[in-house]
């Protein structure tokens, strides 16, 4: 009877161990983002965004336990474990597919819960609470970095705290008061361009590299199919 490759069974090993770590830091870094307040605010999360967060702790607690088990399932010669492994894996690679189809044909309806996410976050900008306050801070630093105002409606998003007499929001700085950057808006020199539009194009500029994510981790699934049927038909006949 032919036994089992150990090459075979020790790259399994290797591959599971680093798909168990990666697991390992996306839940670790997941549970880190939903459990801080400070975290929380400085992203300026709404419901949504938590719900991202709560599905890559889902993600990272998945491959935690695909990575458990096809190490142990190559370790110990196991099957059923191998079996488990590639059924799981097979599933998610399924699933994937079908998202980023899904994803492909309701493009529009994407950009409309975008719209709807940002609405969330103009009310996080209009609060008069201090609730936000943090997060309005770091939403004024990304505007002088991107020369942008607001989110959809420029300045307007920012209610009554625009109009504060110790605030600076969206102003252009001096050389940049006679570019195309700013306009005249209530005696100030303000960023004409929306930062929702710039945030979308950080989106869409990005998107190439989250396309290369995505078929970068089908290759590697792929790969973990075929290592563990391999192995596993390597098992039976041993």
């Amino acid at each position: 009877m032919a036994g089992v490759s150990k090459c075979m069974k020790y790259s399994m090993f290797i591959f599971n161990f680093f798909f168990w770590v990666c697991g390992c830091i996306i839940l670790g870094f997941s549970i880190w983002i939903r459990v801080s307040n400070h975290q929380q605010q400085h992203l300026g999360m709404d419901s949504s965004m938590l719900a991202g967060v709560n599905l890559l702790i889902a993600v990272g607690a998945i491959i935690m336990i695909l990575g458990f088990l096809g190490c142990c399932g190559a370790v110990k010669e196991s099957r059923c474990m191998l079996m488990l492994f590639f059924i799981a894996l097979l599933l998610i690679l399924i699933l994937q597919i079908i998202g980023g189809v899904l994803g492909a044909v309701n493009k529009s309806q994407v950009e409309a819960a975008f719209e709807v996410t940002l609405s969330t976050m103009v009310n996080s900008l209009q609060s008069t609470t201090g609730e936000h306050k943090e997060y309005q801070e770091e939403f004024q630093k990304f505007e002088r970095k991107n020369q942008c105002c607001g989110l959809q409606n420029g300045p307007k998003d920012w209610g009554e705290n625009f109009n504060k007499l110790s605030s600076n929001i969206c102003q252009c700085k001096p050389e940049e008061q006679s570019t195309d950057l700013c306009i005249k808006y209530q005696g100030k020199y303000i960023y004409t361009k929306p930062c929702g539009e710039v945030i979308m194009q950080q989106i869409k500029d990005n998107l190439v590299i989250i396309m290369g994510i995505a078929f970068g981790l089908a290759v590697v699934e792929i790969l973990g199919l075929v290592f563990s049927m391999s192995l596993y038909c390597q098992i039976g006949r041993k």
